[in-house]
């Protein structure tokens, strides 16, 4: 057909196509016009969905246009020309040659793909269909570790004093425990629950101190007269006695070689054994009653509490201390060293303070404080774990497990009725035990052991049954 041809036929038809070919659909539109009169249809060559509804893009039914694709739209003209028109019509070029043959839909068609990363269902994980999450970041976090709230075991404590500024209980390496009760001192041992009457110091004085040798043969006992007594646990056998203090001795505390001992006349005096002398040398610095002292693990520091509210370190040689912290606002009893980390230490305070506070002796910086809301008695840095055990007083006479550095609670274990002055650990760091003024020890297993993490399982030897310590 030429271009007059085209021209008369009002229809601007393309290349090569012939009016015939319109025949088909003028021919229906005409019979439609007959049939229908009364009413207008429009009728369409096909039918085109709403693509914003449908999911093409999941079976890749479109193509995403690539920027850096040279000739696409050019492609694709080609492409829908072939389809509309036939393959011979899609082989013209736009300058009018021929090319070459016609361009196939894509290798992808009707190809099932994964769809877009969406939020994942709270249900994902649990029919295993969450494939957007690593298998790392699906598993649930580790349940915090259970500490028993009730201790396994319980023993009468007659005679137990209720008095802040004593220490009477303590737990040896050979697993025998030591306790003060009015003039005398009583052994317990753990293996066979046999109880042992050490000593009597009759009438005129009274145990107001007690602490085992690291080994674990020997116990130091502080007296009301303020003498220091050594004795041989196994044989039940006094070794020594040592004078230099004018009143009670309240506190001890063993290095490997140096006994220090801690008195109301506001002195500490260091004993050495090895030496005929009562002791070797004084430190002079707290200016009321010693009533906190702890030995670090590498016996280069001793760490004293005073009811002046002060917190000493010395080293070893020094008769002044090194370090002095005054941010105590009560009596500072508690103390413990990290044997985690060199240099770190614990203190709590009495009433009027409540707070444990945590030092770097090698800086000579406050770390951290926390406020319990109680009277703090006694600390014990676990040597299993990196936890830490407070013994409190009034109001709740609780015992609590921290968690260091971040200080979060472990645990809470409440029962004595009265201050929680006395704290000791078993030898294997698994077991505490916990003294009062109520007269009554009480056995907690509160730490894993350094092998295996689940809790110390109950034995014969911890009945809940109680019993006598004399």
């Amino acid at each position: 057909m030429d271009s007059t041809q085209r021209m008369k036929s009002g229809i601007n038809l393309p290349v090569g196509m012939a009016q015939t070919s319109l025949h088909l659909e003028t021919t229906f539109r005409a019979i439609s016009k007959l049939t229908s009169p009364s009413k207008k249809t429009i009728y369409s060559d096909r039918f085109i969905p709403c693509r914003s509804s449908s999911r093409l893009d999941t079976f890749e039914l479109i193509d995403k246009p690539s920027p850096g694709k040279e000739g696409g739209n050019e492609a694709y003209s080609r492409l829908l020309k072939a389809e509309l028109f036939g393959a011979e019509f899609a082989s013209v070029s736009p300058g009018g040659g021929q090319g070459g043959s016609p361009i196939s839909p894509s290798k992808n068609m009707l190809r099932f793909k994964a769809e877009p990363s969406s939020p994942a269902s709270p249900y994902s994980s649990i029919l295993g269909h969450d494939s957007g999450i690593s298998s790392e970041a699906s598993t649930p976090p580790k349940p915090p570790r259970k500490v028993p709230k009730t201790p396994h075991k319980v023993l009468d404590a007659p005679s137990l004093q209720d008095d802040f500024y004593l220490n009477l209980v303590d737990w040896s390496l050979q697993n025998v425990l030591a306790v003060g009760l009015g003039t005398c001192v009583y052994l317990w041992t753990a293996s066979t629950s046999k109880v042992t009457k050490l000593c009597d110091l009759g009438p005129d004085d009274s145990v107001c101190s007690v602490q085992w040798t690291r080994e674990g043969s020997y116990l130091s006992i502080g007296t009301n007269l303020g003498e220091v007594q050594i004795w041989d646990g196994t044989q039940c056998k006094r070794v020594r006695t040592m004078g230099g203090h004018q009143t009670r001795t309240g506190v001890l505390a063993w290095s490997s070689r140096i006994l220090s001992s801690g008195s109301r006349d506001r002195n500490i005096l260091q004993h050495d054994l090895r030496v005929s002398s009562d002791f070797v040398s004084k430190l002079v610095g707290h200016r009321s009653e010693v009533c906190g002292l702890k030995w670090s693990h590498d016996d280069r520091e001793l760490a004293s509490g005073g009811n002046d509210n002060q917190l000493l370190v010395w080293n070893q040689h020094a008769t002044q201390p090194v370090l002095k912290f005054t941010q105590h606002t009560a009596a500072v009893k508690a103390i413990t060293w990290s044997p985690h980390q060199n240099g770190l230490l614990a203190s709590g305070g009495g009433t009027a303070d409540r707070c444990i506070r945590f030092w770097n002796t090698t800086n000579g910086n406050q770390l951290k404080s926390v406020d319990t809301g109680s009277q703090v008695c006694n600390l014990v840095w676990s040597k299993n774990v990196n936890e830490i055990v407070s013994t409190h007083g009034y109001s709740q006479n609780q015992i609590m497990v921290w968690k260091y550095p971040s200080m979060s609670k472990v645990a809470t274990l409440t029962g004595h009725t009265m201050r929680v002055l006395y704290l000791a650990t078993s030898p294997d760091g698994q077991t505490i035990v916990t003294g009062a003024g109520d007269e009554t020890l009480r056995f907690w297993n509160i730490f894993p052991s350094m092998k295996a993490p689940a809790p110390m399982r109950d034995s014969g030897l911890w009945s809940l049954g109680r019993t006598h310590i004399r």
